[in-house]
């Protein structure tokens, strides 16, 4: 999701001089949750792998080594060394995301973009929307994308996991068998102001805690209601069986990002004799033995900076790729496994031909909608923006009840606030005499391929464009969409970044579906009770009060300029059947290759129609129970 830098505007106004050299200044950093976490990691490489120039019987040796300590890695890591006799190696390329305040306090996480935390990729020229290249950030932390979404605990829907269990012709992914992970991961905790959430659909003992411990905004209760006005029907939990409205997060009563480390890697699991979860890791290949026709996953070279020594260790047993839906495929071709005539471009040997490797890739496209904020009653559960008064002590405020008084408050927002899904041929939304029929890409007649939500304030570029007056915004992306785009080398430069192309807005039903879903946006602006709340008189040309009065070819332009990622990419390793372009099986072995599977969202075979986390969480968790499972016997 397209995110706000709130502790950008704590130093963006002339009030700094004071303020920000002062009393809030010293606040962020005496009171950065009064010290950083410290957490018991392996950064010396050589305690966990030898010098690829050592000989091979000597490498240290483990059952199981995960490439990526990610959203479905840690998850990984911690199930499986559940099991003492399984001798686990995790590997992350970055540090740990539980370390940093920034990632923990739930509205700062944008703070970390465009920072040494997050990988700084840009997407090829966009041809069908403006050939603009797009910032994609990918976090380059163990918790991964977990540690700086927006956490937003919505999981798609059941025909989703449907779909998964027909592609791969697998009963166990559907969703009444594949359901039961979801459950296993959480751990809800139950809120008195949301009597209506039914616990009992709800997982009570997992290691993911959910809940709605976020900060609501008065704009975004308003925009709850704002959607019924306009025929969205209400439904009480985010993740229920009539659909969802409302927003269920990955965050803690103590007001904090609950991320796959977290969660998973607790001090407790991190004191297991067998495992060990290496930081600053950066795998560089993956290491394989051929005998006659049988090729081998045996190992992996890793190191921690690009002029520095690799090491290597090797894996008995396994080694799974969870580096996510970019580093996965990048890693595999850079190994020699991907489409044999492109890995012959870049001088990559090639171990095993793969075509499906890097393709179909696909991600949710958002285009976000700006709009004053009239502020006309001051809401303390929002941090003051520019040109607001007494916006210098409403920041000191916010900082007291987040770091002193342990009541969340504005710093406790995830941004994503309230959501909305809705499906672009509803008739009640989109009439049939106004509105042509379009292809239907859901997963089911109960699926949506919409989501609307808001956040406290607007913004653009993910944050780094800020606006100088009160704003609030809302954002409409495409869950079900028909482009798709590929992951492919760059170079065989295990350290640069790869060509990644999501071909946005290639289908033209991409185009006409997301243009219903600003059409829609626009009409929740102008509704009861949010409509009293934004400055419809408005004049500036950079806000959209007057965007309703725009043609749909003019709105059509909008999209095509302003539609960016909301850092969801699936599917360059897709479980699917081998000649459908598949990769992995439906108990995720990279196809041909022996040792080898993918754990993490490039192996959806479609894209949720929702979040992504969720599923990562499940994945793991099954094909953990999996893995334990086959060395029992």
């Amino acid at each position: 999701m397209s995110i706000i830098n709130a502790l950008n505007y704590a130093v963006a106004s002339p009030e700094r001089v004071l303020l920000t050299s002062g009393a809030v200044a010293t606040a962020v950093f005496v009171f950065k949750y009064l010290f950083s976490k410290k957490v018991n990691l392996v950064s010396d490489l050589t305690k966990i792998g030898h010098l690829e120039t050592a000989n091979g019987n000597s490498l240290q040796e483990y059952d199981i080594i995960i490439i990526g300590g990610g959203t479905s890695g840690c998850a990984l890591a911690s199930r499986l060394s559940e099991d003492p006799n399984l001798r686990v190696l995790l590997l992350e390329a970055g540090g740990s995301g539980r370390a940093l305040a920034l990632s923990r306090v739930p509205s700062l996480f944008g703070r970390l973009f465009r920072s040494k935390y997050v990988r700084d990729i840009r997407t090829e020229p966009q041809q069908f929307a403006g050939n603009k290249a797009h910032f994609w950030p990918r976090a380059k932390l163990l918790g991964g994308c977990s540690s700086i979404n927006a956490q937003m605990a919505q999981y798609g829907s059941p025909g989703d996991f449907d779909q998964w269990a027909e592609c791969i012709g697998d009963d166990s992914w559907s969703w009444k068998n594949f359901g039961h992970y979801f459950k296993k991961f959480e751990n809800y905790q139950p809120d008195s102001r949301y009597p209506l959430v039914d616990a009992s659909i709800r997982g009570s003992d997992g290691p993911v805690r959910v809940g709605y411990f976020n900060t609501v905004t008065i704009a975004s209760k308003a925009f709850i209601k704002a959607c019924i006005k306009v025929g969205i029907p209400f439904t009480p939990d985010f993740n229920g069986p009539k659909g969802p409205i409302g927003v269920m997060t990955y965050v803690d009563a103590k007001r904090e990002r609950v991320s796959s480390e977290s969660a998973y890697l607790t001090k407790d699991v991190l004191a297991r004799p067998n495992l060990k979860v290496a930081i600053h890791a950066h795998a560089t290949r993956i290491l394989f033995e051929k005998h006659g026709d049988m090729i081998r996953a045996v190992g992996v070279e890793f190191a921690s900076a690009e002029d520095g020594p690799k090491y290597q260790a090797r894996a008995r047993k396994e080694v799974i790729l969870s580096a996510g839906a970019v580093q996965s495929p990048h890693v595999l071709m850079l190994s020699g496994v991907g489409p044999a005539s492109h890995l012959r471009e870049h001088n990559v040997p090639v171990v095993h031909d793969l075509p499906g490797v890097g393709a179909q890739l696909v991600d949710h496209p958002v285009v976000d909608l700006f709009f004053k904020d009239k502020n006309e009653i001051y809401d303390t559960g929002k941090l003051p923006q520019e040109g607001e008064p007494g916006r210098g002590y409403g920041l000191l405020r916010a900082l007291a009840k987040y770091y002193l008084f342990g009541i969340g408050g504005p710093l406790a927002t995830n941004f994503g606030e309230s959501a909305a899904f809705i499906r672009s041929d509803d008739p009640v939304l989109f009439p049939n005499s106004k509105y042509k029929a379009l292809p239907d890409s859901t997963s089911s007649a109960e699926s949506p391929d919409l989501e609307i939500f808001s956040t406290p304030f607007a913004y653009k570029d993910h944050g780094a464009i800020l606006f100088d007056l009160p704003t609030f915004a809302m954002h409409v992306y495409l869950l079900r969409p028909s482009s798709r785009g590929s992951i492919l080398l760059k170079s065989s430069d295990p350290w640069a970044y790869p060509s990644v192309n999501p071909n946005y807005l290639k289908s033209p039903e991409d185009v006409e579906k997301l243009l219903r879903g600003v059409r829609i946006v626009l009409k929740i602006a102008q509704s009861e009770p949010l409509a009293p709340l934004l400055d419809d008189a408005c004049p500036r040309s950079d806000l959209d009060h007057s965007t309703h009065l725009k043609s749909d070819n003019e709105l059509v332009e909008l999209i095509k300029e302003r539609v960016e990622t909301v850092y969801h990419p699936t599917s360059t390793c897709r479980m699917a059947p081998l000649q459908d372009g598949g990769v992995v099986d439906s108990e995720l072995r990279v196809y041909g290759v022996q040792g080898l599977r993918v754990c993490d969202a490039s192996i959806f075979p479609y894209i949720p129609s929702g979040h992504t986390a969720g599923a990562c969480f499940a994945i793991g968790e099954k094909l953990a129970d999996v893995i334990k499972a086959q060395h029992k016997q």
